[in-house]
């Protein structure tokens, strides 16, 4: 009878009407409306989009930014309140479990979310043009965006053959980059570049590969060509997501000394997404941990690696496997991530944290303990953990978006 009685709950928690599910498909439609008219509106008025940076140091500045999907079950908030920075010339590596929002992270950097359902709605994504001068990319209208994809932010995608154009040769398909961007440069002068670059990733025959079709290359020469078209307008700031997803072991590990390497080159700044905290150990300068949508910790990655703060971060180290050690199973960690649509109100972790504290469990029985601020723990250092609370600095908790109130 219990067994029933719970299939019949979670039957009840899962199932929209039809009367709710046009009520959701009415809202999203007005609201998404509007959110495009504001976007339409930033092209006429450019104060919308023209902002500072609040250190000319960085590269790009997330700032409280949040990221939905407006979707026929609700509103998925799969970037909620995120603010990290990416310092000139590092490596920043974002790390967490698969569905936290990385890939998100960077899309909305990019402006490339599958619109209209996927709308940045909140926050700011500052990205540095000089002399303290900004794009706030959540305005910046869609010709401006042209201008900068590509040329100034690059981002090598995960799956090379499906980023390629399978029916253009290689040659076409790096020339198309520097024709955008660079139409003041000759059919020769391009035709050059592309060998040059093709020859500074680490393609010997670079006259046959130009000539070539995708599917004629391997997975890492098809790599290498994606690097090569990332990096031929030798942008400010390279997102890698997970560059190294369908390779073996040791075409990895050249493709990352490669990336590095050419980093170093055209003095740029790598935003790494990975679930290889390996390569993260080995890459990174910088380290920011997601959960459900948010930072949970952020810090260089010697902070993160040797002094871990947060559960949930402590637990990803543990599920590691260690060379030389041998274990029955690997750790992991218990539970599952919170529904996407219907959030709590309380930290996100705490469901599945073996280390609660008092602060953690206060009103448990009720709505829960509001989700933890930001504790500075170092000048390096920071984490949203209540285990903290008392011991750090209290910066701000992150700022979410009423999703209603986007129609006031």
């Amino acid at each position: 009878m219990a067994d029933n009685k719970e299939k019949k709950e979670e039957k009840k928690s899962s199932y929209i009407s039809a009367k709710e599910s046009r009520k959701i498909t009415k809202f999203n439609r007005k609201v998404t409306k509007r959110l495009e008219a504001d976007r339409a509106n930033a092209k006429k008025d450019p104060s919308l989009y023209k902002t500072h940076m609040k250190d000319d140091k960085n590269v790009v500045e997330f700032d409280n930014v949040c990221t939905y999907f407006f979707t026929d079950v609700g509103v998925v908030k799969a970037v909620d309140g995120i603010t990290f920075n990416i310092p000139k010339c590092s490596t920043v590596g974002v790390v967490g479990e698969s569905g936290c929002g990385k890939s998100v992270t960077s899309l909305s950097l990019m402006q490339l979310l599958q619109r209209p359902s996927g709308q940045t709605v909140g926050g700011e994504i500052r990205f540095n043009l000089g002399d303290g001068n900004a794009y706030n990319i959540v305005n910046t209208p869609t010709s401006k965006m042209q201008e900068i994809r590509g040329n100034k932010v690059s981002m090598i995608f995960q799956e090379p053959m499906t980023s390629l154009n399978p029916v253009f040769k290689i040659g076409m398909q790096v020339n198309e980059v520097l024709e955008l961007h660079h139409p003041e440069m000759s059919k020769e002068e391009i035709r050059n570049r592309t060998l040059e670059m093709l020859e500074m990733v680490g393609i010997a025959n670079k006259e046959g590969v130009y000539e070539m079709y995708p599917h004629e290359l391997s997975g890492g020469m098809r790599q290498r060509v994606m690097i090569a078209i990332a990096l031929a307008c030798s942008p400010e700031l390279i997102i890698a997501d997970e560059p190294t997803t369908a390779l073996d072991v040791t075409i990895q590990a050249q493709i990352l000394d490669l990336l590095s390497e050419l980093k170093d080159k055209i003095n740029s700044s790598i935003m790494l997404i990975t679930h290889d905290l390996g390569v993260v150990a080995s890459m990174a300068d910088y380290v920011v941990v997601m959960y459900a949508g948010r930072v949970i910790e952020k810090g260089t990655a010697d902070d993160i690696f040797h002094h871990p703060a947060h559960p949930y971060t402590i637990g990803l180290m543990k599920s590691k496997p260690v060379v030389g050690k041998k274990v029955d199973e690997l750790y992991n960690i218990e539970g599952n991530v919170p529904n996407p649509v219907d959030m709590p109100d309380y930290c996100y972790f705490r469901d599945r944290c073996e280390m609660q504290c008092e602060r953690c469990k206060a009103k448990k029985d009720g709505a829960g303990a509001d989700y933890p601020p930001e504790i500075k723990i170092s000048d390096t250092h920071f984490v949203s953990c209540y285990r903290f609370f008392d011991e750090g600095e209290v910066l701000g908790y992150p700022k979410t978006v009423n999703a209603e109130e986007l129609l006031k």
